[in-house]
């Protein structure tokens, strides 16, 4: 086999322009990466017995031993040996060991940013493939310069002042002499993981497309000491090492692939994490580090000490990571304690009576009003009572409602009524008391202690008042005192929406500033561009990534919508509006999602307000599908509403309603 070294001499043109570009000049220097610049070189600090969980936020990449470790040169997917190479550190046959793993250096990447204002932040690396998608293995710490991790232990793309979405990509050239035109870049559409604080330094990223490069193998047993391994990754400018022997190791050259030999100098077991001395900078941060006896990944590099160490998560941890990546940490019910669980608990037998909604309460055929069509996925969140009916699948019943509950969040997902507000009865609120629901687990509903935060309240989804009727009793529409009405019917509904099931966590600032958001339904029940005093109203939150976690498991949806349907005018078709109570959020990320960013360049969150929006612009927000309404929305936009401007109506007084 002719080695890499003698690759290089045999082609004099690349060493000249090797040593060219390096005596003119020509080759980028970063000033200060400023990802490696937030804390100072500490050579004769004390040392650190780190394990994998040891990763600061000012991680250090370090240059290990001064001579005898080159970081060399990659170009065209191959290693670059040139003569001042030192490998004599390392047996005889090296090279060839070296040679062995070039396959894997086109599935090595540099993370690069969108909207930030560093170019890039690390090194990434494809360690899984999941359908046609590539998982890709970096640090936490890269990946949290853009991302913020979520409660169920997903990333999400922040933003910047200005509100645009930060973003990321990997591309798996970035060598020295590529152009711009060679890049092979791959855009972050997901980041399925980002570790927490308090755990190993990983972040995986999810990236799709066509020619996207294989997974590198994970090793099968972890190293040993003093085996051969290597970094493969982009060492970047960073002041926090010897600056003699970065220049000796680099000649001025960063930012660009470069394949790192070295050897394990601590095995990673009980109490001892995984070291070893390959030359690191500033940008190998997420860099795989690959033992070259049979090419596989035994660790992911994540920080070091100058002079000392560099450390790297063991491939067992990420091998866990990947075959069950977290998601939300569901705290167990307490059955046993009532008190410590809510206000109180009904059990199945409790509630066994209960018919939940009425699709067909508008009438059969053309006037139903069937519950939104769900994705798979939501399908998979929602749970299952244990009375389901396969009629009405999912769904919790209660008198003249009914709601689908999210395991995730352990909140309603979506929650349906029937109001007839010709035969509403005024139920007199007494001293109100909550319930948990037996029929579904306790451990995926909120309780009274959930809602202890100050800033937070319980808020019905469906409102006391909308169920709150009886066909069978006095118009409320003729002489007599409502107020003087009784139904054990109504009451029964009235008492049934102080659910836990039925209560989403509010801010208390939504809250308190929902005033025309409850009056809604009462406006649209009595406008003369609607049918009769029969409505059905779909309300839900608008689920996001960036919701806050208000106390640990526990989200408070930024956004609420309504869908309230109707007859129209004529009687005999619907009429459907929708409506989002928000600061905005769902409107900048429509205009967003249609590249309408001019629109978004210094959007202001505001107050929260009622909107009224179109049937597919809520669709599209919430992921649901509204086909059945779309034809029935008065503020539908044509014929181009897919990729026009989304409709919009702020509303402040009732009159502002498009009906």
């Amino acid at each position: 086999m002719t080695s890499a070294r003698d690759r290089l001499r045999e082609s004099p043109a690349l060493r000249g322009a090797v040593e060219r570009q390096l005596a003119h000049g020509l080759l980028a220097r970063v000033g200060r990466d400023d990802l490696a610049a937030r804390m100072p070189a500490a050579p004769d600090a004390p040392p650190v017995d780190a394990l994998e969980s040891f990763a600061p936020d000012d991680a250090l990449e370090a240059i290990v031993q001064r001579v005898g470790r080159p970081p060399l040169l990659v170009q065209n997917d191959r290693v670059v040996f040139g003569d001042d190479d030192d490998l004599s550190d390392f047996p005889p046959g090296t090279d060839t060991h070296i040679v062995a793993t070039e396959q894997w250096i086109p599935s090595v990447g540099r993370v690069e940013f969108t909207n930030f204002h560093l170019a890039w932040g690390g090194t990434g690396w494809v360690i899984a493939a999941e359908g046609n998608d590539r998982i890709v293995a970096t640090n936490r710490h890269v990946a949290g310069l853009v991302a913020r991790r979520t409660v169920d232990g997903r990333g999400v793309f922040q933003r910047d002042p200005a509100q645009i979405r930060y973003g990321a990509a990997i591309d798996f050239n970035e060598e020295y002499g590529a152009t711009a035109a060679q890049a092979r870049a791959f855009t972050v559409v997901d980041v399925p993981y980002l570790a927490d604080a308090t755990e190993p330094d990983v972040a995986f990223l999810r990236i799709t497309g066509a020619d996207l490069p294989s997974p590198i193998t994970l090793a099968e047993t972890d190293p040993a000491l003093d085996d051969l391994v290597a970094l493969i990754g982009y060492p970047a400018f960073d002041d926090r090492n010897d600056a003699d022997d970065m220049a000796r190791y680099f000649r001025d050259l960063y930012n660009v692939k470069r394949y790192a030999p070295g050897r394990v100098i601590q095995e990673l077991g009980p109490g001892s994490a995984l070291k070893h001395d390959c030359t690191s900078l500033g940008g190998n941060s997420g860099s795989p580090l690959i033992r070259l006896s049979d090419a596989a990944v035994v660790g992911l590099h994540f920080a070091g000490i100058y002079g000392r160490y560099n450390h790297a998560v063991g491939a067992s941890t990420l091998k866990t990571l990947l075959a069950g990546r977290p998601s939300i940490a569901v705290p167990a019910g307490a059955e046993s304690d009532t008190e410590a669980a809510g206000d109180g608990i009904h059990t199945p037998e409790d509630l066994s009576d209960r018919a939940g909604y009425d699709p067909d309460f508008l009438g059969g055929g053309a006037l139903a009003a069937p519950w939104p069509g769900i994705s798979d996925a939501v399908a998979a969140d929602l749970v299952r009572p244990s009375d389901e009916r396969a009629e009405q699948p999912f769904e919790i019943r209660y008198t003249h409602f009914g709601v689908r509950h999210s395991r995730r969040i352990r909140q309603p997902f979506q929650t349906a009524v029937n109001i007839d507000g010709r035969h509403h009865v005024s139920i007199k609120r007494g001293r109100d008391k909550w319930y948990q629901d037996g029929r579904i687990p306790l451990e995926v509903q909120l309780g009274k202690d959930d809602y202890g935060h100050p800033d937070i309240d319980r808020g019905h989804l469906v409102r006391r008042v909308d169920p709150s009727w009886d066909d069978g009793c006095v118009d409320v529409h003729d002489d007599a005192d409502p107020n003087e009405t009784e139904s054990a019917l109504a009451q029964r509904a009235n008492d049934d929406t102080f659910h836990y099931t039925n209560s989403a966590v509010q801010h208390g600032a939504l809250n308190r500033s929902s005033r025309m958001w409850l009056g809604l339904e009462d406006y649209v029940l009595s406008s003369a561009k609607t049918h009769g005093f029969r409505a059905c109203v779909f309300t839900g939150p608008v689920l996001r990534d960036d919701d806050p976690e208000i106390e640990p498991g526990v989200i408070a949806p930024l956004e609420f919508y309504k869908l309230v349907v109707m007859r129209d005018e004529t009687g005999e078709a619907l009429h459907a509006t929708a409506y989002v109570l928000s600061q905005g959020q769902m409107i900048r990320d429509l205009l967003e999602s249609r590249d309408r960013l001019e629109a978004v360049q210094g959007f202001v969150l505001g107050e929260y307000r009622t909107f009224q929006v179109s049937i597919a612009d809520l669709a599209e927000a919430t992921g649901l599908d509204l086909d059945h309404y779309r034809g029935a929305d008065p503020l539908a936009a044509g014929d181009d509403e897919a990729v026009g401007a989304p409709r919009y109506v702020p509303v402040d007084a009732a009159e502002q309603i498009i009906l």
